[in-house]
């Protein structure tokens, strides 16, 4: 009964490890950005299941491409990808995800809300319009950190760690003596 064996005593203390090291951070998720997408993350869930199981169901898709979205985005920051992957500017492309998102949600949810009338539909609306304002809320602090940002000439700020910047090329600069 060699195949049958029971693991050894490392391999039982690494299969923590690895689950561990796809959640979040303790750090990240108790920061404004990781409450924010977490919420973000629960509300789209909440909102998918709600017009998954009401009459409004040609408003599916949104909630899920929201929550897929959002759980990317929140996996990529937690992990810290936005720091390995810099050639993709992270809060730019997170501002244009939460305007949108918070533009669709707020559609969406005064659609299924006016013209449907059972329950869920109604619940869905209304965690469409908590979603809304959760979106807008991070849309607002990012276009603050972007403005911020554009305001300082591109460099970034030693107090924002989650931002990463792209260096401007100076080397035209030194060539003019």
């Amino acid at each position: 009964m060699g195949d049958i064996e029971a693991p050894a005593a490392g391999a039982t203390e690494a299969r923590p490890n690895v689950l561990l090291s796809i959640l979040p951070t303790k750090e990240f998720a108790l920061s404004h950005k990781g409450l924010l997408l977490i919420a973000e993350v629960l509300l789209c869930f909440l909102a998918f299941v709600c017009f998954v199981a009401s009459t409004a169901a040609s408003f599916v898709t949104a909630p899920l491409l929201e929550f897929l979205t959002a759980l990317f985005l929140l996996f990529a920051y937690s992990t810290k990808l936005n720091q390995r992957f810099t050639s993709f500017h992270w809060p730019l492309m997170d501002f244009l995800r939460c305007v949108s998102a918070s533009i669709i949600f707020f559609v969406i949810s005064i659609i299924s809300v006016s013209k449907y009338s059972d329950a869920a539909s109604k619940a869905a609306g209304v965690f469409g319009f908590i979603a809304t304002i959760v979106f807008a809320f991070d849309f607002y602090i990012i276009f603050n950190d972007l403005a911020d940002f554009l305001r300082r000439g591109g460099q970034p700020s030693e107090g924002q760690p989650g931002h990463t910047a792209h260096p401007r090329d100076d080397s035209s600069d030194d060539d003019s003596d």
